[in-house]
């Protein structure tokens, strides 16, 4: 049984899919997208904030390489998002249905 959803989309677009929706997130604070995919970004979101929150080398490099070397978003955040959230253990975003 898969751990993640498949969202009827090959390997790589679903990757390309879920990289582009969670940079999206991170740089606008919202992103309006199906139920599946926003449960699914959710994780990428909050394992994104996860690294910053670490703020080592290694962290921001995964980081990077998850997001298609998008520098904004990589700065926006380690730079804001860490400090804001660096209190919270996780749970970092939350599904609002429209």
């Amino acid at each position: 049984m898969a751990k993640y959803r498949k969202l009827n989309r090959e390997t790589r677009v679903r990757r390309s899919i879920l990289s582009s929706l969670t940079k999206d997130v991170l740089k606008n604070g919202f992103v309006q997208t199906t139920e599946q995919r926003a449960k699914e970004v959710r994780k990428f979101v909050d394992k994104m904030i996860t690294y910053a929150k670490k703020g080592d080398l290694n962290s921001r490099r995964k980081a990077l390489a998850f997001l298609q070397n998008d520098t904004v978003a990589v700065n926006k955040v380690f730079n804001e998002l860490a400090k804001r959230y660096e209190t919270r253990n996780g749970g970092y975003t939350r599904l609002v249905k429209l």
